[in-house]
């Protein structure tokens, strides 16, 4: 077995805008093809089309001198075999997983182009539990994927079925579906700046920790979802606006408070996430009423908004220090918000800390955060 790289450096600059372009290209298409095989599970045109991409990428990351990658796709051509000879049935799961493969074949390659080098140990761990995940029976196909997802982004994914047992399954698979929305639209939201680039897994391995570390008060499925959504109302103002570093007039802030109610509006809409649209709809509220958009304080802001609200601060502070050009620190940016006394709930804050300790002195970190 060939020893593995510890770190990738480009040394191709051609090749690797090569692979970049051709990347950019069929990622989107790829994404396409699983959510469409999601609704046709049993389609052979969508399957052979979405196997012949992974495929040519395979070819593409050989011929541009980024032979690391082929483990990463191999694993994904494996189940995608499977799943074509009958031996799989292409479910929520394999979605899910090979949406997660995609989506750090895309990290990887925006870090190389940002830094022209990166390590690997994140992504020889993703390989060798896809690899086992490829190699697993149907029967313990859920657990081995729910293993390999908590293994590499930190969080034990929901079993709706666990959580809810009396709805039916095709509410079950409505949530699913539900919730594969929600994060397409929290990851269009990332696409709009660099500078977003894994705040929305930051934001769920955070929000999830902190609530398994308080016995989970907050329904997971209801957290998930306003964790994706809770920032969507900010796509209906200009990116000017969101994106601006310094301070924000009083027209401005006008504009931005709206945000919160629009999301939350939204997702009201959709049956069955109520809770999920009050968390998002009162994020932005403070526990000494001096938030938005209503004003409200201490109990009468729902235990998820308080959650999210820390977490959402959490990640514009890291962005903060990105804009500034300075060392992103997990230590600074929990100093920050530790000193803001009236603002947080102090018992979510204590959970946060303990979740954000454990993490540096694990070595974990979080994703995307260098």
């Amino acid at each position: 077995m060939a020893e593995l790289l510890e770190r990738f450096r480009i040394e191709d600059e051609e090749g690797f805008s090569d692979f970049q372009n051709a990347l950019e290209d069929y990622a989107p298409r790829m994404a396409q093809l699983l959510m469409a095989l999601r609704q046709q599970p049993g389609d052979a045109a969508l399957l052979g089309e979405l196997m012949r991409l992974v495929h040519t990428i395979k070819g593409d990351a050989g011929l541009c001198r980024m032979g690391f990658l082929a483990p990463l796709l191999h694993g994904m051509e494996e189940v995608l075999t499977r799943v074509r000879s009958g031996e799989l049935n292409f479910s929520y799961s394999i979605e899910q997983v090979l949406f997660l493969a995609l989506d750090r074949l895309e990290l990887l390659i925006q870090s190389l182009d940002q830094q022209s080098e990166t390590a690997l140990a994140d992504f020889h761990l993703l390989c060798h539990e896809l690899y086992k995940v490829s190699q697993t029976t149907s029967g313990a196909l859920d657990a081995a994927i729910a293993h390999l997802i908590e293994i590499v982004t930190g969080y034990t994914p929901v079993t709706l079925r666990q959580e809810a047992d009396f709805a039916t399954t095709a509410e079950i698979d409505k949530a699913r579906e539900d919730l594969r929305l929600f994060h397409t639209l929290a990851l269009q939201f990332e696409q709009r700046s660099q500078l977003f680039q894994g705040r929305t897994e930051r934001n769920l391995v955070l929000a999830r920790a902190c609530n398994a570390a308080a016995g989970n008060p907050v329904n997971p499925r209801q957290l998930e979802a306003a964790v994706y959504l809770h920032d969507i109302g900010m796509m209906f103002l200009p990116e000017a606006l969101w994106l601006k570093s310094g301070r924000l007039s009083d027209a401005e802030r006008g504009q931005l408070v709206c945000h919160p109610q629009w999301g939350a509006d939204l997702l009201a809409r959709m049956p069955g996430w109520e809770a999920a649209a009050e968390m998002v709809r009162q994020h932005h509220e403070r526990l000494d009423g001096k938030g938005y958009p209503a004003g409200l304080s201490g109990t009468a802001i729902c235990d998820g908004a308080r959650l999210i609200a820390i977490v959402d601060t959490f990640e514009a502070v890291i962005l903060k220090h990105g804009q500034r050009q300075q060392v992103r620190s997990l230590l600074r940016a929990m100093a920050e918000l530790n000193a803001c006394e009236s603002q947080f709930d102090p018992d979510w804050i204590r959970h946060f800390n303990t979740v954000i300790y454990q993490r540096i002195e694990s070595g974990e970190g979080l994703p995307h955060i260098r």
